[in-house]
């Protein structure tokens, strides 16, 4: 225990209360979101039915492509063997499905990610607001572009659907997200500190 305490000292106090305030954050969002939002019609059905309808969009009227539709639909999942059903935007390209959006690829758990960041960095109130507002704008815009990339990539590059699926687009998506905070630091003055932050 003695090493513990020793080893708590050591780590600046700006830091500790960080670690502490995003450790409380963290817990206060799965238990908020695992007993009222997972699966809710607040939360993840529309942000999964926006994303659909605005990558559909998107394909239509700022693209040479045309005929895409998103349609709520339930899918059948099997996990560890139980299955069970979730609801999905089905994205159908002159009526045939070429991409499913699940609650699980909706932006939301790095959104809320992204906000718990701002909210444990110290920084001005309003300052925070603006960025909060701000970058949630630009994620839910960048996984509408994910989407619609893998849309693309499906339809004309299959070969290469896969890697961006599950590397390149996530990697891109996390790295904007990074940027985000790195931009949101610079201004950050630590108590005790005279140096900016990033």
């Amino acid at each position: 225990m003695e090493s513990f305490n020793s080893l708590k000292n050591k780590i600046p106090s700006p830091i500790r209360l960080f670690l502490g305030k995003a450790l409380l954050l963290f817990i206060a969002w799965e238990i908020i979101y695992g007993v009222f939002l997972y699966d809710s019609q607040l939360l993840d059905h529309p942000l999964t039915t926006h994303i659909g309808e605005s990558s559909a969009q998107f394909l239509n009227n700022f693209t040479s492509l045309d005929g895409f539709v998103a349609k709520n639909e339930e899918w059948n999942l099997t996990y560890e063997g139980d299955m069970s059903k979730e609801k999905v935007s089905a994205i159908y390209h002159n009526e045939n499905k070429v991409l499913y959006i699940a609650n699980v690829c909706n932006g939301l758990s790095l959104m809320a990610l992204y906000v718990g960041f701002i909210i444990c960095m110290p920084s001005k109130f309003w300052r925070k607001v603006l960025y909060i507002i701000l970058g949630l704008i630009a994620l839910d815009f960048i996984n509408i572009l994910r989407c619609v990339g893998l849309i693309y990539l499906r339809e004309y590059f299959y070969v290469y659907f896969e890697f961006a699926h599950h590397y390149l687009f996530k990697a891109t998506v996390y790295t904007a997200t990074f940027l985000m905070w790195m931009r949101f630091c610079r201004k950050i003055h630590f108590k005790n500190e005279s140096l900016q932050v990033g």
